[in-house]
């Protein structure tokens, strides 16, 4: 189907309409509609209008009042104060607008006027590490991101840039080729993601313990992190086992956060060393970079050291190693050339903004990135704890993601058997339920907070039912899909024709700013947006209950036919809203 046009797009259409035939000379004038208290709307463009034409903004006002006429779009247009027009739309355009909206799969969203390319790089563990939470945010508004602007109409390639090459792996590979017994289960064995990690961690202190103890070790380590920057095959192949073994525990880990991670979209480190010698040379011959004290350099006149000197960026260190500058300058130029990218999302920590403000600054010079390619960090803040502080163990120690994620399952588990009895959920519906509201309250608690933010991890808050929590939108659903269960045969039908309480306008006029709220979130990158549209949907629909009866046998039948219809198309926009921030919605909860 076709998009459905906002009823904010149809009254500026309107407006303007009447601007230029009541006031010719002021050519194609913007009527700078906005939402109002007073009234609907409230168009304000009519003041700098009348400052422009030098007229009395009040009755210039009155003249595009008079040329709007009469309409089944809007009820009442009043002339208020120095010349806003407040405006109201009639009962029966919100219900027709809403009616064409429930007829479309996409609830009446339109696709992108002209959607492009999009590379959004998000959810980088490190090889043979454990993910903590600080790899929590990343995960979480990337797969949001790829879900919202998927459904705008854009291409997007994921991209998983994992830490997959460096010192490290000499230490590692060294010692697993003196200990070759260490792990504890053949290659290619099924083993859990847990037993994986659990085998890597152990690798990983014996071999760092060796390696701060032992001088030959720490210099055979070193040599054997030349044998893998050349190449060699035994080293390899033992690099790409510890690569292996990790995947197996980060899918793990997506999985238990309900994000699906293919195989071909991780692209770690290791994917462009073969490209680091030629990024290096095209800097340098196009004088983007220079020499420093042996180092290959990129300056800023904006970025300057404690000393007041310039602090540059190191593409090639002066030994010959290539820092994190040259893998991401390759990765740039990889996925604008190969990949066709018009859009590079980076969501990454905000403590790595500077670092990326002079990667994209030196891509730009390079002639990679333009005014028709962007790249745009989506810098994500830290997770604190209850106390405002980095969150950790009561040992100091970082905390391990997949045991925040099994205490969040834990705690809305006993949440959902609480109110079980209610609705006489089974023992199955139960633990997938447990799983739905546990990973669904962490999602909603970074994904309501404005990205660039801190944010406090509190789990008794995030499975709360009260509050602006993602087990309070849950509830809404499955309350709703529960009234559609009791009204048995009777039908949700839009009816034009009946005047709307209150509660249900307030309701109809949210529910009609979905496809706004989508459009600017995958424009502005800011999926807290969207989850502030669903709490507040959520929280109309709570004062339309308090307002207005569904079933009801005093009703008429037309009247509880509309309020189906309402509700019904509450339970879509909420289901289709929640999908795109990753959230499921339980049918009975």
């Amino acid at each position: 189907m076709a998009s459905v046009p906002s009823l904010a797009s149809n009254v500026q259409q309107r407006l303007a309409d009447a601007l230029s035939a009541a006031l010719p000379e002021a050519g194609s004038a913007d009527p700078l509609l906005r939402r109002s208290d007073r009234a609907d709307f409230q168009a304000n463009g009519i003041l700098a209008l009348a400052k422009r034409l030098k007229g009395n903004p009040r009755e210039l006002a009155a003249k595009v009042v008079d040329a709007i006429g009469t309409s089944d779009l809007l009820r009442e247009i009043e002339v208020s104060g120095p010349g806003f027009l407040n405006i109201t739309v009639s009962d029966e355009a919100i219900t027709r607008t809403l009616a064409a909206r429930a007829a479309d799969d996409r609830l009446g969203v339109p696709y992108a006027q002209s959607p492009g390319t999009t590379v959004i790089d998000y959810a980088q563990p490190n090889v043979a590490k454990e993910m903590h939470v600080g790899h929590l945010r990343s995960a979480v508004i990337g797969a949001a991101m790829v879900e919202i602007l998927e459904f705008t109409g854009e291409k997007v390639i994921r991209r998983h840039h994992i830490g997959d090459w460096g010192t490290q792996f000499g230490m590692l590979i060294q010692y697993l080729i003196e200990h070759p017994h260490e792990l504890d289960h053949k290659e290619g064995e099924k083993v859990s993601g847990e037993e994986a990690m659990s085998s890597l961690n152990r690798l990983y202190k014996a071999s760092r313990a060796l390696f701060d103890s032992d001088e030959d070790f720490k210099t055979r380590s070193r040599d054997r992190v030349v044998a893998l920057q050349a190449g060699e095959p035994q080293t390899l192949e033992l690099w790409q086992r510890f690569v292996d073994e990790s995947k197996i525990y980060f899918y793990s880990v997506f999985s238990l956060l309900d994000m699906e991670i293919r195989d071909p979209d991780v692209v770690g480190e290791s994917g462009y060393n073969d490209m680091l010698e030629e990024t290096c040379r095209i800097l340098e011959e196009s004088g983007v970079a220079v020499r420093s004290e042996g180092a290959l350099c990129v300056f800023f006149d904006d970025v300057l050291g404690q000393d007041g000197k310039p602090t540059p960026l190191i593409v090639k260190k002066s030994n010959g190693g290539y820092g994190y500058a040259a893998t991401d300058l390759s990765a740039i130029r990889d996925r604008v050339r190969n990949l066709g990218a018009d859009t590079l999302l980076y969501v990454v920590d905000a403590r790595q903004s500077l670092h990326f403000r002079m990667v994209f600054e030196t891509a730009r010079r390079a002639g990679w990135l333009n005014d028709e390619v962007t790249a745009v960090q989506l810098a994500f803040g830290t997770v604190l704890g209850k106390d405002g502080k980095p969150f950790k163990t009561r040992e100091g120690e970082t905390v391990r993601l997949v045991d925040l994620l099994d205490e969040a399952v834990e705690r809305a588990t006993a949440v959902v058997h609480e109110k079980a009895g209610k609705v006489g959920l089974s023992e199955q519906e139960i633990v997938e339920n447990g799983q739905y509201v546990g990973i669904g309250a962490i999602k909603y608690a970074d994904l309501s907070t404005s990205a660039v933010r801190d944010y406090k991890f509190d789990l008794d808050q995030m499975v709360s039912l009260n509050g602006d929590t993602s087990v309070y939108l849950q509830y809404a659903y499955a309350r709703i899909r529960s009234i559609i269960r009791k009204a048995g045969g009777t039908e949700p039908v839009a009816h034009p024709e009946l005047p709307l309480a209150p509660a249900e306008r307030a309701l109809g006029l949210h529910l009609d700013r979905f496809g706004e709220t989508v459009a600017e979130v995958a424009s502005s990158y800011e999926p807290h947006k969207l989850a502030a549209y669903l709490y507040q949907l959520a929280s109309h629909l709570t004062t339309f209950y308090d307002q207005c009866q569904v079933l009801s046998d005093d009703n008429p039948p037309e009247v509880v036919e509309n309020r189906l219809f309402l509700v019904d198309l509450t339970a879509r926009t909420l289901q289709r809203g929640m999908a795109l921030l990753g959230i499921r919605t339980p049918e009975r909860l």
